[in-house]
């Protein structure tokens, strides 16, 4: 279901509970940034869906990678009165933005986001073990030496923390040498820029062997990666490469058992409906313990990709 379809729908729905007679309807706001990537998308569409289950009408806003038209966006809506605000965003770059929410006493919910005093909780995937887990993989499958190659994206923190656990785990095996550290361009999703940066890392590095694997700290490098290594016609040098996310088209590469062997599978919708649920338990009155809210992961490789 397109993310547009559900907001209609859950304006309809609520109109219906309206009209029934039930409580006036709430009102979010959920705003990012990053709606050009996959995993936002399913964010979205798991909030949007739980919010519909409750009679809510949806905002959606995108800004289109810029993080600090966020910030006015938070501002516009809390002039609007809505009764809660999502974000998809790093909280400490949005500050201004949250701070008018305080203001107005009107609660903030993190969708893998990152902690912030004024952000009630944030609702993720625990970047820490996926990123453990995925480098760990790297690092076996390669018998512990070679040159890695990683994507990472330090200026969001749920990506950031991947990164700095993957430098970690690298940082454990003396025979392992981090030979580039690239930070894709994202305002395309991230593939294409991916994409070109892996092949000027070939192109420094012809011999066969040279590159033992790449991580990256989510798929779309990942995916950018493989299409340079076929393009340059080293698929069959044994060139390891893991992701993170486990999106369609990463499930639909690690089937064909080549260079892109392992991804992890957040639970993008599960994410997005317990967002909305921890929303309705602000709203409801409820104090919150727990700050963090960890959803499940599932590591994906050629043996459950079809899964």
């Amino acid at each position: 279901m397109s993310i547009r379809r559900t907001l209609a729908a859950s304006a309809v729905a609520a109109g219906l509970l309206a009209g029934a007679g039930a409580a006036s309807a709430q009102e979010v706001a959920v705003i990012t940034p990053y709606l050009a990537q996959p995993g936002t998308q399913f964010y979205v569409e798991g909030f949007t869906a739980e919010a519909e289950t409750r009679g809510w009408t949806t905002n959606v806003i995108d800004t289109a990678g810029d993080v600090a038209a966020v910030i006015s966006r938070i501002e516009d809506v809390v002039t609007q009165g809505v009764d809660a605000i999502v974000i998809n965003v790093d909280p400490a770059q949005v500050g201004a933005g949250l701070q008018a929410a305080a203001d107005a006493g009107i609660p903030v919910v993190g969708m893998d986001a990152g902690s912030h005093p004024q952000v009630a909780a944030n609702v993720t995937s625990n970047g820490y073990a996926m990123a453990a887990e995925t480098s760990v993989y790297v690092a076996n499958r390669i018998g512990g030496e070679g040159n890695v190659v990683m994507f990472v994206f330090d200026p969001f923190p749920p990506v950031q923390v991947r990164g700095a656990i993957a430098d970690a785990v690298f940082g454990n095996f003396p025979d392992i040498e981090v030979v580039d550290r690239i930070t894709p361009d994202v305002s395309d999703g991230g593939i294409a820029d991916s994409r070109a940066q892996m092949e000027a890392v070939l192109a420094a590095n012809p011999e066969p062997g040279s590159i033992a694997a790449v991580w990256a700290a989510w798929d779309q490098p990942a995916l950018g990666a493989l299409q340079a290594i076929e393009a340059a016609g080293r698929g069959d040098e044994g060139i390891v490469i893991t992701g993170i996310d486990a999106n369609p088209q990463a499930r639909e590469a690690i089937a064909q058992g080549g260079n892109f062997e392992a991804s992890v599978a957040q639970d993008f919708q599960g994410i997005g409906s317990t967002t909305a649920e921890t929303v309705a338990r602000l709203l409801g009155g409820e104090e919150l313990v727990q700050r963090v809210v960890y959803v499940p992961t599932r590591l994906i490789t050629v043996a459950n990709a079809d899964e």
